[in-house]
């Protein structure tokens, strides 16, 4: 049954999308919890759980009853006419972000992350009298949509579509790691805001109008810590210099949550660990716990109020659909009732342990990071610096391959890979995962790379 639909598969659907990353295709049958299961069976511990789209684990039980609760009822409405967790959901959050950064604010919804970002590039265009040029981070990641695309850094994904003329300015993002030789991560983090600071110094940096205060670049677009582009950590004092530069020269903070929002990292929000304000707020993914597409922005009110961003200024068919806002306002009315932002904490606490006890018997581990639970482990070669990616495509393939060991049983893994070299774990595990998960994935990790270095 597995041969005929692969071979269906590459008979009849696209390779344009990401299933072909790796050979051969994957095919699940079943997931649960932390796990999914192949037609055999086979548990596969999930360490990615859909780039972090289903943070609350797969049959989140809770959540789909919300879901076949909102079936019941109402499960489908024209965009153009309201329902009540439409409005529940965007007061819910607009009213977090007031009582966070004491800014009133408004939420737009749409139905997936780069098409939010798509929404967010109008706001900003529009509040800035048209402008169309943004700053964006190297590494950093939006979507391939061709507006989320211009400011994406890799060419990779603009190689084959023609000239994009508002191609964003990529500036260096700090990357503790891989910083110069003789400088800590602090000062390595100020001597990029200070290079950022430059170009305003006069006109001839090609930013920045003295005479009229005017900057050519509307916003700055941001992803709090780096997601495919390696779970990037910056030092803690980045942010803040970043902001304070942006402000003096009237350029937008738009803050990127689609990976790392909903409680990945121990906040609510990324961004709230760097103590800044966003002007604007992207988010997608774990809205929904992947049970239905949706995502949104929340924007300050100057810039979306109802003079400034009038009905139509964008659309989606599928567009804050109730199945999809019941979910939402579900999710956050879950990780209110306790301490959500504690629980993660202490299982990333937990799990980043557990990866430094790796790295003391692989000295491949070059690195070892995270906040909360999105979390690093940078393979390279045994001088513990020069990027592996060979090993760690061999450890991709034999976690997949499901004959790895657990307590007697087969079992698989299911990794992410991220980074500027393509050699970083990009950990993303179930908010809910437990302990002894945890130890099972440390287990297997073992496993996994002691067999990738003999293979």
């Amino acid at each position: 049954m597995t041969a005929e639909l692969l071979a269906d598969e590459a008979k009849y659907c696209s390779f344009g999308d990401t299933v072909h990353y790796v050979n051969p295709p994957k095919i699940f049958a079943g997931c649960d919890g932390s796990y999914m299961f192949d037609a055999e069976g086979t548990p596969y511990l999930d360490l990615q759980m859909w780039y972090s789209a289903v943070n609350f684990g797969y049959k989140n039980k809770r959540l789909e009853d919300v879901m076949k609760r909102q079936l019941e009822t109402l499960p489908q409405i024209a965009s153009q006419y309201l329902h009540p967790t439409k409005i529940e959901l965007a007061k819910w959050i607009a009213q977090d972000a007031e009582a966070k950064w004491g800014r009133p604010g408004r939420v737009h919804f749409n139905v997936g992350g780069a098409q939010a970002i798509e929404d967010s590039l109008k706001v900003v265009r529009n509040a800035s009298n048209g402008k169309s040029l943004m700053f964006a981070f190297e590494g950093g990641y939006h979507g391939r949509t061709l507006g989320a695309s211009s400011i994406t850094s890799s060419y990779r994904y603009r190689r084959r579509f023609g000239h994009f003329g508002d191609r964003a300015q990529f500036i260096p993002f700090p990357y503790p790691f891989r910083r110069p030789k003789g400088m800590t991560a602090e000062e390595y983090s100020d001597s990029i805001v200070r290079e950022f600071a430059r170009k305003f110094e006069n006109e001839y940096h090609a930013v920045w109008d003295p005479k009229t205060g005017q900057c050519e670049y509307a916003a700055f677009y941001v992803e709090p810590i780096q997601g495919t582009g390696g779970y990037v950590v910056p030092p803690a004092n980045f942010y803040k210099g970043l902001k304070k530069v942006l402000d003096e020269h009237g350029i937008l903070l738009v803050v990127d949550e689609i990976q790392m929002g909903f409680w990945r990292t121990g906040k609510l929000w990324a961004i709230e660990n760097f103590g800044v304000q966003p002007d604007v707020l992207v988010f997608a993914k774990a809205l929904t716990n992947g049970l239905n597409a949706l995502s949104g922005l929340w924007a300050r009110e100057e810039l979306i109020n109802p003079q400034i961003f009038p009905p139509g200024s964008t659309h989606s068919t599928f567009a804050a659909n109730p199945l999809g806002t019941a979910l939402g306002l579900e999710v956050l009315k879950m990780t209110a009732e306790i301490d959500y932002g504690a629980k993660v904490r202490n299982s990333g606490a937990y799990f980043l342990e557990g990866l430094k006890e790796l790295q003391k018997r692989h000295k491949e581990i070059g690195d070892v990071d995270g906040m909360g639970l999105a979390l690093r482990a940078e393979i390279c070669t045994e001088d513990g610096f020069t990027p592996n990616r060979a090993l760690l495509d061999k450890m991709v393939d034999i976690g997949l391959s499901g004959d790895l060991e657990y307590k007697g049983h087969k079992a698989g893994l299911v990794l992410d890979v991220g980074g500027y070299y393509k050699n970083v774990i990009t950990f993303a595990p179930s908010l809910e995962i437990s302990r002894p998960e945890i130890d099972e994935a440390m287990v297997l990790l073992d496993q996994l790379i002691t067999r990738a270095k003999r293979s």
